[in-house]
């Protein structure tokens, strides 16, 4: 793995403001982004896990210009049932998406308020995504999608949330259910449903940024070992592709 637990900790401490990410993912923050020198979104709270992420590609042989991180160069990709849509890490060698990660949080103390605004922005990117994959939109190797989510762990998010009464009932997996368990059945479902290769989903909070992993599946070693693996599998088809040398 070339990205430790550490850096990983470091970077949603980062998040929250905490503390300052390390020195190599500053130096990454300015390599990448548009294959320029550059900074990261300036300001925005994602910009240390975006360098995180960027890490495995960057350690991996891929060039800077693959690698985009920056909201103003080149992170739309063509959907669907829309034009394009903006990610917020997109790597892209040659025709093949090589991986393109959401990465999202929901905050309080009204939690409810953007609850089901995540849900469907997730749905929505996904789908999109893959359905444009679909029509030969995404010619190369089939798109690889990542989902990196922080659920600010709160009195309120780790507290039972009432059911409405609609005009129907609801399946009783989500009855006695906080935000903090519904978004981990939401995600584990993402996964089932495979609209997503690999997710990572966490807790957390400025009070401690330590990182919680409240569902075994959806924490970062495996969510780490998805990235991997899918650069392991590129590579083996010979992406990204090196320039090899006359024989003498």
């Amino acid at each position: 793995m070339t990205v430790s637990r550490q850096e990983f900790e470091d970077a949603v401490a980062a998040y929250w403001g905490a503390k300052d990410a390390q020195r190599e993912l500053s130096a990454i923050k300015d390599a990448v982004g548009a294959g320029t020198a550059g900074s990261v979104r300036g300001g925005k709270h994602f910009d240390t896990i975006a360098a995180l992420l960027a890490k495995f590609f960057v350690d991996a042989g891929y060039p800077p210009a693959d690698i985009r991180i920056n909201k103003t160069h080149r992170l739309e990709l063509p959907g669907y049932y829309r034009p394009q849509k903006q990610w917020d890490v997109v790597v892209a060698h040659g025709t093949t998406l090589v991986a393109a990660f959401e990465l999202k949080a929901l905050g309080g103390p009204s939690f409810g308020n953007n609850y089901n605004n995540r849900i469907e922005e997730a749905l929505g990117s996904a789908v999109d995504l893959q359905r444009a994959a679909l029509t030969e939109l995404y010619p190369g190797e089939k798109p690889w999608l990542g989902y990196f989510f922080i659920m600010e762990d709160h009195p309120k998010s780790r507290t039972p949330v009432r059911i409405a009464d609609g005009a129907l009932p609801v399946h009783e997996i989500w009855h006695g259910t906080s935000y903090q368990d519904r978004f981990g059945i939401f995600c584990e479902r993402l996964m089932a449903e495979k609209l997503y290769d690999s997710v990572c989903y966490i807790t957390s909070s400025p009070a401690d940024p330590t990182p919680g992993e409240p569902v075994s599946g959806l924490d970062w070693r495996h969510f780490a070992a998805a990235v991997n693996a899918r650069i392991s599998y590129l590579a083996d088809l010979g992406i990204p592709a090196t320039e090899t040398l006359p024989l003498p």
